[in-house]
């Protein structure tokens, strides 16, 4: 990060980082920006991302799963999903097979609300995709897909290592 970069390597590298680094951030601030005008705090928005990759994924995600990707408790996850129920933004699904079990889906109105907020910046994302090749966007893919494991992997380690909080006596 802050070290001499002595070789073309080194510093590709170095502005590579920097650059996800500045993404991610801009990515944060626009996904505040869209939880801010919607009534939503950041733990909705990271919720709604869940619900979102899961449906994309083809394998719609529970209540017990969103928990476990937010670390959340159950009873935090129920009011999280009543809340963003509520507004709008996602509805539970019975399983047909099994009418025990809950999927959480992205519902009409949500969806139509981060549509009209992120297609802008889908648009500009094709048109800055549309300057490489197919080539091209199959090692930005790989990068990403290797990236984004490396981050969750971290992630996954920070949680593990984190210590509990200290349980407090009901008043």
């Amino acid at each position: 990060m802050y070290r001499r970069r002595e070789t073309r390597r080194e510093q590709l590298v170095a502005d590579i980082t920097n650059d996800l680094r500045r993404y991610s951030s801009d990515a944060q601030h626009i996904g505040h920006a869209f939880a801010g005008l919607h009534g939503l705090n950041g733990t909705d928005l990271h919720a709604l991302i869940a619900v979102m990759d899961a449906e994309l994924a083809g394998a719609p995600i529970t209540p017990g799963r969103l928990g476990e990707k937010l670390n959340l408790s159950s009873g935090s996850v129920t009011a999280l999903i009543d809340r963003l129920e509520r507004a709008g933004h996602v509805r539970r699904d019975r399983d047909t097979g099994d009418r025990r079990k809950v999927f959480l889906r992205y519902a009409d109105r949500g969806a139509a609300l981060a549509m009209e907020f992120f297609q802008p910046l889908g648009h500009r994302t094709d048109a800055a995709m549309a300057g490489f090749s197919d080539d091209e966007l199959e090692v930005v893919r790989r990068f990403m897909t290797v990236m984004v494991a490396t981050m969750r992997e971290h992630l996954d380690q920070v949680r593990a290592t984190r210590p509990e909080p200290a349980h407090r006596e009901p008043r």
